[in-house]
């Protein structure tokens, strides 16, 4: 190791282990050691509210100073600790089971290697705020594959296998991992090196036309941000995972870890944006916002992460759900999708929110702090108990940008960038929104934000998109929310996921789980596959039976089918109206 990254006084070294068994085993060198020096590995990973217990996955750990092995004691589910001799260098071995192809742990088999360093790099107690270095080492079975990390490049090689330097344990885990023969494509924006890699891509992967759109959406939300200064970082990575059928991502410091259907990436020699072509898009632009918001804005409550336990904040509206409002606005803005584009999203998420009963009984504050048992442990209650601060914290965005915009005093882009000078570029809380929004606004928001964040009061869409020239029309909606269900089709059968609160399924006595088997109408029963069934053997009528099957019990539930539900379709009728908003930053 060079003079320089001796610097660091903890040294991670990575190796694939065994490809097939999807293990890797990692090294860990702890130059000045306590006399009972302590280490953990974090049971969650910023960005994903969930305790995830990733010290499940390690296993043979072992200590040695000198050459000879030392005694260590486990304290906890996630904690050790080892009787040292401070004045000589401790050297800790272990193994990682990596087999999560999410965005959130590690992944190893013969195709690629994927890791967070909160799933493979135990925390020094006492040393967490000194250098740490981290070492990739090649896989010799994998000639081929490269390396790539937001990580600070020390001595690296052309493949990028080699030493990573991080100022700190933070740093360290906040920089994902990326391991393959992956795709690699790179432009600029406002003059800042971007590179996106792209493992398990087909030969119909247009990557030029990604790179491009891309390119569009980054310079926008750059010049968002900062107008014509530089973003907050000298480097950024995206490393995207293109699988047959997944979608997801998280965001870190200057890179973000994505996963996509291979579907929905861009085809050679296809020009149309397909729908999820256009959802992959709005990803990208969602993790990439959070550079900014959540990545350095961030809660108060996460000044400093607590790897061992839940991290608890009620802002979760303001950083993912306003994070979701501007990752399809700003597309828009980037001219990567058009008006009629971005209205259509809007209305899909105005539709998921009015049909989660949850709404009229969680406030989307409360549904922020309760993310950790709620929110990431969904079940088939979960529309009825809770409302997602994603969807509806868009809308509370969208309702506080057109409510500043049609008293004409400032915007909520205004507020933001406020926000980001008040703030430093750090810790806010909700009061340091209520403040600038007085400032800017001309007024307090109290009522606003007692309403629309810590109440369950409808929110005033209709009238607010009016003023923008957008249209809400009623149309018929379709079975599944006449009925306050939503079910699956597979092979013939028609299986209940959820009952919705106060619907007609719910006053018959369908539970989820059970499966749909027939209907009786007017003396005649009948075997349904699928829901639409139901509409063809019912004709007018309006009573009927339904047979279902409950853990092998045949049962005949007497269902009233209600009148029709309608939706909301959005229209955009004024077009020149609703530009200084839509086209703000373009």
């Amino acid at each position: 190791m060079t003079p320089a990254a001796r610097a660091a006084s903890i040294h991670y070294r990575v190796e694939a282990a065994d490809l097939h068994a999807h293990l890797y085993r990692v090294t860990l060198h702890i130059d000045e050691p306590a006399a009972q020096q302590q280490v953990s590995l974090p049971v969650w990973i910023p960005g994903s509210y969930l305790v995830r217990e990733f010290s499940k996955n390690l296993q043979r750990l072992a200590a040695r100073q000198d050459g000879r092995p030392v005694a260590l004691q486990q304290l906890d589910k996630c904690s050790w600790q080892i009787e040292c001799v401070p004045s000589s260098p401790l050297v800790l071995s272990y193994e990682v089971y990596a087999f999560d192809n999410s965005v959130r742990t590690a992944w190893l088999d013969a195709q690629r290697g994927f890791f967070n360093g909160t799933s493979l790099c135990l925390k020094v107690h006492g040393q967490e705020h000194v250098v740490h270095s981290l070492e990739l080492a090649p896989v010799s079975a994998m000639p081929q594959w490269q390396a790539a990390t937001g990580l600070a490049p020390h001595k690296v090689g052309k493949r990028g296998f080699g030493t990573y330097l991080a100022a700190d344990y933070d740093e360290l885990v906040d920089c994902p991992v990326e391991m393959g023969a992956f795709w690699s494509g790179e432009f600029k924006a406002a003059g800042v090196p971007h590179r996106l890699v792209v493992a398990g891509v087909t030969e119909a992967f247009d990557g030029d036309r990604l790179l491009a759109d891309m390119h569009k959406i980054c310079e926008t939300q750059i010049r968002f941000w900062h107008e014509r200064k530089r973003p907050p970082y000298k480097h950024y990575l995206f490393l995207m995972n293109a699988v047959d059928d997944g979608y997801g991502g998280l965001e870190h410091r200057n890179s973000t870890a994505l996963i996509a259907a291979r579907r929905d990436l861009p085809r050679l020699g296809d020009a149309r944006a397909s729908e999820g072509y256009v959802t992959l898009l709005g990803l990208i632009s969602h993790e990439y916002f959070h550079t900014w918001n959540v990545k350095r804005l961030r809660p108060a409550e996460f000044t400093h992460y607590d790897y061992g336990r839940e991290n608890y904040t009620q802002l979760l509206w303001f950083f993912e759900g306003f994070t979701s409002y501007y990752d399809d606005l700003l597309l828009r803005r980037a001219g990567v999708i058009d008006d009629a584009t971005y209205v259509k999203l809007l209305n899909k998420t105005i539709n998921q929110v009015q049909q989660t009963p949850g709404r009229e009984v969680q406030a989307v504050a409360q549904a922020s702090f309760d993310a950790w048992v709620k929110y990431y442990r969904q079940d088939e209650n979960t529309p009825n108990a809770t409302v997602s601060y994603y969807t509806k914290g868009a809308l509370v965005a969208l309702c506080f940008d057109l409510t500043l915009r049609a008293e004409g005093q400032t915007t909520l882009d205004d507020v933001m960038r406020a926000l980001w000078l008040r703030c430093k570029a750090g810790p806010m809380t909700e009061a340091d929104f209520a403040t600038v929004l007085r400032e800017l606004g001309g007024r307090a928001f109290t009522r606003e934000l007692a309403a629309w964040v810590h109440g369950t009061r409808e929110l005033p869409l209709s009238d607010l998109l009016g003023a923008q020239g957008i249209v809400a029309l009623d149309e018929p909606a379709q079975l599944q929310q006449r009925l306050g269900i939503r079910s699956t089709e597979t092979g013939g059968q028609v299986q209940i996921k959820t009952v919705l609160r106060g619907g007609a399924a719910e006053q018959a006595g369908i539970a989820a789980n059970d499966e749909w088997l027939g209907v009786e109408v007017a003396d005649q029963a009948w075997r349904i596959t699928k829901l639409d069934d139901l509409l063809l053997y019912a004709g007018n009528h309006r009573k009927l039976t339904a047979i279902v099957a409950r853990d092998r019990r045949l049962m005949r539930l007497d269902l009233s089918l209600p009148a029709a539900a309608t939706t909301w379709r959005l229209v955009l009728r004024d077009e020149a109206r609703a530009q200084p908003w839509l086209s703000a930053n373009a």
